[in-house]
């Protein structure tokens, strides 16, 4: 079978990757403008393929028939060539979120959902929603409830972000608060890149169930298997397609104090793994020349500033080793753009083995001064803590262990 993706800019799609996880064909990346479309649909030879934004609507007029859910949505993102070489669509998007849904919250008959955006995917959750009996608010730029009045339906239980506000490049931009709404059970937020945007990171902090989009990228993948392949794909692939996918898309990030090791096992780490790997000091001293240099002539404030402005470009990336600077968590600001595609691991070494040469703050406050300042700051960042006394095969190998 001969499968794959059809849209305009498909660099960054994990599509390839996920169906490689649950079927059993080849999966292309086809790029075409839009004025190709209907040239390519009927030329290239193919058998199935999803369909991705803008041309989930393009597709339509070339589709011999319709599944009542493509109907139903006005859009098409799956594509079968049947025996006879006709065209069916079908929009998978609506199982997708189905099981996004199932994952994280019982929708009952009356439950007050708020979706922000009016787009394609807006149109899907609405669906779903609705045929749940949720009593179903939508949120757009210029509709009657907006960005500026949708506080006032403060009785909210589900939230579900259908834009693109918070994807990739623009990280750490935020539709909505979550302040407004003190009834909130659930978030749902359908961008998967970051995996953690700023809106989920803030029910993160409330304490409310949420989850990214990547659960409804796995469950609209595996309905378009199905559809091309005839065989069901049982519950625990799609879980374990996720799982995989997931881990293969988070970074690791490490923390901890200075001379704790973090360089020397975050490359070794990498090279283990098979992953890039990023230095934020090596970084700065690249773009900026040695630290005791800067911190002599700048000072402490300017270099975390410029700090900061190199971990938010490393954070945005996915699938790396990260090895910070040991003062990085001195800075709150820091915690989302490490977090928001990271497992955070802290680094621990005994104190007499810390080295001090070289590093500014180590030599004018001591190890012991600088360690009793930092040290629940290191825990508030960290997801795990690995020792770092031993080997360094053990201290790679135990953070493995652990992210597993």
């Amino acid at each position: 079978m001969r499968c794959g993706l059809l849209g305009e800019h498909l660099s960054h799609s994990y599509s390839p990757r996920l169906h490689g996880l649950l079927g059993d064909y080849s999966y292309e990346l086809f790029e075409f403008a839009p004025q190709d479309i209907g040239s390519f649909l009927q030329k290239v030879p193919f058998d199935g393929l999803n369909v991705t934004i803008p041309y989930k609507r393009t597709v339509l007029p070339f589709c011999d028939k319709l599944s009542e859910t493509a109907k139903k949505m006005g859009a098409v993102n799956t594509l079968l060539r049947r025996p006879d070489g006709t065209l069916y669509g079908h929009n998978t998007d609506y199982d997708g979120f189905c099981l996004l849904l199932e994952r994280n919250c019982r929708v009952y008959k009356g439950m007050k959902a708020m979706v922000l955006g009016s787009g394609g995917a807006s149109a899907t959750v609405q669906a779903v929603l609705r045929a749940l009996g949720a009593d179903v608010t939508v949120v757009s730029r210029n509709g009657e409830i907006n960005y500026v009045n949708y506080k006032e339906h403060s009785d909210t239980e589900l939230l579900v972000n259908a834009t693109p506000v918070g994807m990739y490049p623009n990280n750490m931009e935020q539709p909505v608060t979550l302040e407004a709404f003190p009834r909130l059970q659930c978030v749902l937020d359908l961008i998967y890149n970051p995996a953690n945007t700023r809106l989920l990171m803030d029910a993160e902090q409330r304490g409310i169930r949420c989850e990214n989009g990547l659960a409804m990228l796995v469950g609209q993948a595996a309905r378009a298997c199905e559809l091309w392949s005839g065989k069901t794909i049982p519950n625990g692939k799609c879980q374990e397609a996720l799982c995989k996918l997931k881990a293969e898309m988070r970074n690791i990030v490490l923390i901890g104090m200075p001379g704790s090791g973090k360089t020397t096992v975050g490359r070794y780490l990498a090279q283990q793994l098979g992953r890039d790997f990023f230095d934020a000091d090596e970084e700065f001293v690249r773009r900026e020349g040695p630290i005791p240099d800067y911190f002599a002539r700048f000072g402490e404030h300017c270099f975390r500033e410029a700090e900061t402005r190199i971990l938010s470009e490393l954070g945005k990336k996915s699938g790396c080793v990260i090895a910070t600077g040991g003062g990085c968590v001195t800075r709150a600001e820091n915690y989302p753009l490490l977090h928001q595609n990271g497992a955070i691991v802290r680094l621990e070494r005994s104190l007499e083995a810390l080295p001090t040469h070289g590093r500014p703050l180590s030599e004018k406050e001591g190890i012991r001064s600088l360690f009793e300042s930092r040290d629940a700051l290191y825990k508030r960042f960290a997801d795990v803590t690995v020792n770092n006394d031993g080997d360094l095969t053990q201290a790679v190998q135990k953070i493995m262990e652990v992210l597993r």
